[in-house]
């Protein structure tokens, strides 16, 4: 599908204030299940969005062993420590704070929506797969995912989460740390932190995999779909507001609670001004750059 700009008299943020319909037709038809292309863009010669566009291509084949391996261990690591603190939280649970624990709970998953926007916004926008070690291996999937969305419905369990759960080994492991030497005082003080903690955790590391759902229109267990319809997660229709070309708003991808109140701040765009200002790159440059890739 063509790309399509959004500039306009709204300014550089009007993605966010384009109708059901508009946003259906500006962004990639993710519904069709044959590559994405339908119409007249399924019969074009021309590069286009999806698998077979040139840049998609070229950023698939950088997957790498040593990459693969990487997201294997930090997949284990993460998942033993997860079922070791719930494990914990289960043994020393008390109703004394639970006012604290629920607070603990809810503001983890702001702070986890929160952070996949700050990582989401940063990697979209910022760098290049040319970095050094970082590039390739965490920069790749953003520039990748804006040229063909549903290359992350092609990826399995291990390659889809495996980054995020490298990012929560260390808090995880730092919370056993304490449940194990802490006295039980102690531990009945800091519990609501540690649900804060363990909240924020589960919904970081799960970040990746409710992306990929959101990209998901065939096959979705009803569960997955019930929390998307609750806004408990990021619902389908929330996050294509952000695959209107050019990718500048509706970066947080967790559950997507902030992105409209971020919006109407003019948050992103407050931060790319200061950054462009302070630097001289100008923002989602290198992203440009991959969706003009071609063949030749």
């Amino acid at each position: 599908m063509k790309r399509v700009e959004t500039t306009g008299p709204q300014g550089r943020m009007e993605a966010a204030l384009l109708s059901e319909t508009e946003i259906r037709h500006r962004s990639m038809a993710e519904e069709d299940p044959n590559g994405n292309e339908h119409g007249a863009a399924a019969r074009s010669a021309a590069p286009r969005w999806g698998p077979q566009h040139a840049g998609a291509r070229q950023l698939a084949e950088l997957y790498s062993p040593g990459k693969r391996l990487q997201e294997w261990i930090c997949v284990i690591l993460c998942f033993s420590l997860f079922f070791l603190n719930f494990a914990f939280l289960l043994i020393n649970f008390s109703t004394v704070h639970i006012f604290r624990i629920i607070f603990g709970i809810v503001a983890g998953m702001v702070m986890a929506d929160f952070a996949s926007g700050m990582v989401h916004w940063g990697a979209d926008t910022w760098g290049s797969v040319d970095i050094p070690v970082i590039g390739k291996a965490f920069i790749r999937p953003f520039r990748e995912h804006h040229i063909d969305p549903t290359a992350i419905t092609r990826h399995d369990f291990i390659e889809t989460n495996g980054d995020n759960c490298m990012i929560t080994i260390l808090p995880l492991a730092h919370m056993a740390y304490k449940f194990l030497t802490y006295t039980p005082e102690a531990l009945l003080e800091a519990y609501p932190w540690e649900c804060f903690v363990f909240a924020l955790a589960v919904f970081v590391t799960m970040t990746n995999q409710i992306h990929k759902w959101s990209h998901s229109y065939f096959g979705l267990p009803r569960w997955v779909t019930f929390l998307q319809n609750c806004h408990l997660v990021l619902p389908r229709k929330h996050h294509r507001i952000h695959h209107v070309s050019p990718h500048e708003t509706y970066y947080c991808i967790t559950t997507g609670w902030l992105n409209y109140p971020l919006h109407c701040l003019g948050f992103w765009r407050r931060m790319e001004w200061l950054i462009e200002k302070v630097t001289g790159h100008r923002p989602r440059s290198d992203d440009m750059a991959w969706t003009k890739k071609t063949d030749s």
